[in-house]
């Protein structure tokens, strides 16, 4: 399964800070119907993302009903990213 969406980067200033893309609410719901089989628990869902020319592995987190994928450091740096900047990212999902 491939997903394309357009998001704003934000940041979250927990213990651990990290920036996050929110997938937008109906890409989400397509996620959700297939996390019952991809999900390796808590509702994480593993892919492979691209922003840019940067691809890597990583897994989405749901929240409030949408899923985030998380931005390392070492992504945003590869590609120029700041919070508060849109961007569109791909995610492949292995069913």
């Amino acid at each position: 399964m491939d997903v394309h969406f357009t998001g704003e980067i934000f940041s979250w200033r927990g213990p651990s800070p990290f920036h996050f893309v929110a997938v937008p609410e109906d890409e989400s719901t397509d996620l959700q119907a297939t996390s019952t089989s991809v999900s390796y628990g808590w509702g994480m869902i593993p892919v492979t993302a691209r922003i840019g020319a940067t691809e890597w592995t990583t897994s989405l987190y749901p929240k409030d009903g949408k899923y985030l994928l998380p931005l390392k450091d070492a992504i945003r740096k590869a590609e120029s990213l700041e919070e508060g900047q849109t961007i569109t990212a791909h995610l492949h999902i292995a069913l």
